[in-house]
């Protein structure tokens, strides 16, 4: 897997984050001895977690250093697994970022290239992280990709910005089950079953035909 450069991650505010903060100093120590390369995702998203602890409002209010809705939101969204920080398309992205001009569009995510939009508009973006083309595209339309950093100092109460989130929809769901009710006592009505094939041979014996015991 290609590693992507750091891309001066962390380097405008978190250095005094580390002199100051007693966990920051242990895991920085930890991952420098053991390959900033291997270990600087990690390392960046552990740090922004305690970062945007510090800054909100998480915990004591009185050291919060921020009152803002927008950082509680951005912290509350890095803790978050995998699955519930869903990548952006460019093309869901700008039809989101149209008719807001001079604001930043914040993603607690990936942003994707989309190869079927052919222009890309001129867009201020913070993210997480860019796939290779999809900076490429932002950049070249005169737009700029910012990190969570560089947002920290440009709005750190989040003012100017449109807060988004990419589709959760994915294939997997389709094969869940569902919650019953009085109307609907079936778990599995229209749920996609997992099968190796559409043929004759396959799921249709009992629970797919009434003339086999019942149908779901």
């Amino acid at each position: 897997m290609k590693v992507e450069p750091v891309n001066h991650q962390l380097t405008a505010l978190l250095p005094y984050f580390f002199d100051h903060h007693p966990s920051a100093r242990t895991l920085s120590a930890f991952f420098f001895r053991r390959g900033w390369y291997k270990h600087h995702l990690c390392l960046i998203e552990t740090n922004l977690k305690l970062f945007y602890k510090t800054i909100s409002n998480h915990g004591n209010r009185s050291e919060g250093r921020t009152e803002s809705k927008f950082c509680e939101t951005i912290l509350k969204r890095l803790h978050m697994s995998k699955v519930n920080q869903p990548p952006i398309g460019l093309h869901r992205l700008a039809k989101y970022m149209s008719k807001k001009e001079g604001k930043t569009a914040v993603i607690v995510g990936k942003v994707t290239d989309d190869v079927r939009m052919m222009e890309c508009p001129k867009m201020s973006v913070c993210a997480l992280g860019f796939t290779e083309s999809a900076r490429k595209r932002i950049v070249a339309a005169g737009g700029e990709c910012l990190t969570f950093d560089q947002l920290a100092l440009r709005a750190p109460k989040g003012s100017g910005t449109v807060l988004l989130r990419g589709p959760k929809s994915r294939e997997a769901l389709s094969h869940f089950g569902h919650n019953t009710s009085v109307n609907n006592p079936h778990t599995h009505d229209g749920v996609k079953p997992y099968v190796r094939s559409k043929g004759r041979k396959f799921e249709r014996a009992r629970g797919r035909r009434r003339s086999r015991g019942f149908k779901v």
